[in-house]
């Protein structure tokens, strides 16, 4: 693996080494691996990671984002195409699936995949063939599939919306990709890598360091988006501060947040959309926390499980809200 691929895998938490343990001891494998995660929590890097520890490393390895193309044009992308199958298709495209072989083809968002699509993905982990559209030849591949995806596959298969069969064959090894905020301390250490990358594109000779306000601000939001929302908020705090002899004095957490910005709605259903975003989000994580608390007999331990949040940081959520101390927390 190239030492591009090995840094960008950032944190030195249990949790993400539980994960990057999983990869190397099933990435030799010649099997489908299913990986699952939130949006930004590096799907994407977690299937390079399987591609370049495995014996294809050497081979092609192929990306495509399902959710991202029609059904009929990811059916010509996927498995390619002969000339007269549609209007325009005047020569030979080779399809993913035929680039990839003997390598890697990684099917991300593959839960938008229509039933026809699924079908065809099966055959070719179940037989190693397919045929291009048009095409009346069997083509034969040796690919290896890792797909990636945010929804719940098997909720999706019970609704009969995903194929139960495929879902099989996809989920030889399931990883489930820890969320940001579970990855306790990996924060600040990715956030100070990215301020020292930003640091160099505009020209600082250091980087200054984050100030007490800027450090607890890190600790302190939920980052919901993960590591691709951390990365956006540094390096767009950095450019704003301007001031590369002083500590970054505080995060630009919000880009939206002005105070020309245009006034929300107000609701009579809604009594807080009179409220800016920065109070809303404080009001919806309290109603979080007090959810938990009351939903798991004032228990905090059993509270943060509840909402994915490590011990520590749900202690450090009920300080930022004033809850500690009060009777219904105990």
């Amino acid at each position: 693996m190239s030492a591009n691929h090995q840094l960008r895998l950032i944190g030195e938490s249990s949790a993400l080494s539980d994960v990057l343990d999983q990869v190397s001891r099933v990435a030799p494998l010649n099997r489908p691996i299913l990986v699952i995660g939130e949006r930004g929590t590096g799907k994407e890097l977690i299937a390079e990671r399987l591609h370049f520890l495995s014996l294809r490393w050497q081979q092609p390895l192929l990306k495509v984002n399902c959710g991202a193309i029609s059904e009929s044009l990811l059916d010509a992308d996927l498995f390619g195409y002969e000339p007269g199958a549609f209007t325009g298709a005047n020569r030979v495209h080779k399809g993913r699936f035929e680039r990839a072989d003997e390598g890697t083809l990684l099917l991300d968002e593959l839960g938008s995949m229509s039933a026809a699509v699924q079908e065809k993905v099966l055959r070719v982990i179940e037989y190693g063939e397919f045929e291009r559209l048009g095409g009346q030849k069997t083509l034969q591949v040796n690919v290896r599939i890792v797909a990636a995806t945010n929804e719940n596959l098997p909720q999706l298969a019970a609704q009969g919306k995903f194929r139960e069969d495929l879902l099989d064959r996809l989920a030889f090894d399931v990883i489930t990709i820890p969320p940001l905020r579970a990855r306790e301390n990996d924060v600040e250490r990715l956030a100070e890598h990215f301020a020292i990358s930003m640091s160099i594109e505009l020209g600082w000779q250091d980087f200054p360091g984050f100030s007490a306000k800027a450090t607890a601000q890190l600790k302190n939001h939920p980052f919901y988006g993960n590591v691709r929302e951390l990365k956006n908020v540094v390096e767009r705090s950095i450019y704003r501060w301007g001031t590369p002899s002083a500590a970054i004095g505080e995060l630009v957490l919000d880009p939206f947040d002005s105070p020309w910005a245009p006034a929300a709605k107000t609701s009579q259903s809604d009594p807080g959309s009179h409220l800016g975003f920065s109070e809303q989000v404080a009001r919806y994580e309290l109603m979080l926390l007090s959810q938990a608390l009351d939903q798991n007999d004032q228990h905090q331990g059993k509270a943060s499980d509840a909402l994915g949040l490590t011990y520590h940081q749900f202690r450090s959520q009920l300080k930022k809200h004033g809850l500690i101390g009060k009777d219904k927390v105990g």
